[in-house]
C-alpha cells in the first residue's frame, strides 16, 4: 500500500511536470547541476576551513578544486555491501529514487526568463511537492536497513520535514498573494520594482530557517546526529548507494535555495536599475545570489550547534508555526490596507 500510494503520488507530478515540456532543455541544465553539486562540496570544507582557521582541499587539482571528483571515484570504485537481513529491493531503490527525486525538481527552476524546462502556471506548489516526496526515499532506507539506528534516524527525518513543510507553505502564500499567480516566472516579474524580501522581511528569515531544517542541515541535522544515531538512516549504506544520498542532500539544498532566490530576492533580476546592470546576463544575477544564499548556510553551519530534537520539534511547532501564521495574517492586513 505503502508504495502503491507514492508510485500513484510520483506518476501525477511526472504527468503534470511533462506538460508542454522541451525535454531537449533537459540535459544542458541538469550537467550543470550535478557539477555544481560537485563543487558545492569542495566550496563548503573551503569556507569552513577558512572560518575555522584551517587548510581545506588543496592538493588535487588547481587550489583542490577537484577534491570533489576524487571523492566520487572513491565512492564508485569502493564495494557496495548489502546487509544480509535487509529488504534488498526497496534497499537499493531507496538512494535512487531521493537522488532522481533531486535532480527531477529541477525542471521547474527558471535561471533566466529564457532557461527553463516546464514553465507552468502551478510551479511554486509542484516543487514543494517534489521536495515532500524525498521523505519516501528516507522512509525506505530506514525501513530496509533493518537497522534500529536507520529507522530512528528516518523517523526523525519524516517528523521533521512534514513539521517545517507547514510553515514553508504558509510563508510562501504572502508571496503569492502578492504576486497574483503561483508561477516561479511570474513571481520574479513581480519583483521588478521591490524584491519580496523587503516588504516580506520578517518571512524571508522565518523561510531561510525553515529550509534549513527542510533539508536536513545544521543546526537542525539530527536525523543525521553522529554522536546518537551513528549516520542516521544512511547508516547501513556505503560506496555507490551512499553517494546518491549524499548528492540528493547537496541538490535538495541548492534546490531549496534556488527557491528562496526565485521568491524574495528577485530570481535573475538585477540587483539595481540601470544600464550597466541590465547588460549582465540573468543567469549570472541568479548565480549570485544563490552563492549568497549557499554562504549563508555553510556560514550557519560553522557558527551554531546541533540543537536537541526535541528542541528542534518545540521550535517547530511552538515557535515557527505561530510566527508563521501571526507573519501570514499580518501581510494579508498589510496587502488589503495599502493594494
Amino acid at each position: 500500500m505503502f508504495l502503491i500510494i507514492f508510485i500513484i503520488k510520483l506518476a501525477i507530478i511526472f504527468i503534470l511536470s511533462c506538460f508542454d515540456c522541451d525535454w531537449f532543455k533537459f540535459l544542458p541544465i541538469i550537467l550543470p547541476v550535478i557539477l555544481s553539486i560537485a563543487f558545492l562540496t569542495v566550496y563548503e570544507r573551503k569556507v569552513l576551513s577558512a572560518m575555522q582557521r584551517r587548510r581545506g582541499p588543496n592538493v588535487i587539482g588547481l587550489f583542490g578544486f577537484l577534491q570533489a571528483f576524487a571523492d566520487g571515484v572513491k565512492l564508485i570504485l569502493k564495494e557496495t555491501i548489502i546487509p544480509s537481513s535487509s529488504n534488498y529491493i526497496i534497499f537499493l531503490l531507496a538512494p535512487i529514487l531521493i537522488f532522481t527525486l533531486s535532480l527531477f525538481g529541477w525542471s521547474l527552476i527558471p535561471f533566466s526568463n529564457n532557461i527553463v524546462i516546464v514553465d507552468i502556471d502551478l510551479g511554486v506548489i509542484m516543487v514543494l511537492a517534489i521536495s515532500s516526496l524525498s521523505v519516501y526515499g528516507v522512509i525506505m532506507s530506514g525501513w530496509a536497513s533493518n537497522s534500529k539506528y536507520a529507522l530512528f534516524g528516518a523517523l526523525r527525518s519524516s517528523a521533521q520535514m512534514i513539521s517545517y513543510e507547514v510553515s514553508i507553505g504558509l510563508l510562501i502564500m504572502p508571496v503569492i498573494l502578492l504576486s497574483n499567480t503561483t508561477n516561479l516566472t511570474g513571481i520574479v516579474y513581480a519583483q521588478k520594482e521591490m524584491y519580496h524580501a523587503i516588504p516580506f522581511f520578517i518571512s524571508f528569515i522565518l523561510f531561510f530557517i525553515c529550509i534549513l531544517a527542510e533539508t536536513n542541515r545544521l543546526p537542525f541535522d539530527l536525523p543525521e546526529a553522529e554522536s546518537e544515531l551513528v549516520s542516521g538512516y544512511n547508516v547501513e549504506y556505503s560506496a555507490l548507494t551512499f553517494a546518491f544520498f549524499f548528492l540528493a542532500e547537496y541538490s535538495y539544498i541548492i534546490l531549496m535555495s534556488s527557491l528562496l532566490v526565485i521568491l524574495f530576492l528577485g530570481g535573475w533580476l538585477p540587483l539595481f536599475n540601470g544600464y550597466i546592470f541590465s547588460i549582465v546576463p540573468g543567469f549570472i544575477w541568479f548565480f549570485m545570489k544563490l552563492i549568497f544564499v549557499l554562504f549563508s548556510f555553510i556560514w550557519v553551519r560553522a557558527t551554531l550547534p546541533r540543537y536537541r530534537y526535541d528542541q528542534l520539534m518545540c521550535l517547530g511547532w511552538k515557535v515557527m508555526l505561530p510566527l508563521s501564521l501571526g507573519c501570514l495574517f499580518l501581510n494579508i492586513f498589510l496587502l488589503l490596507l495599502f493594494i
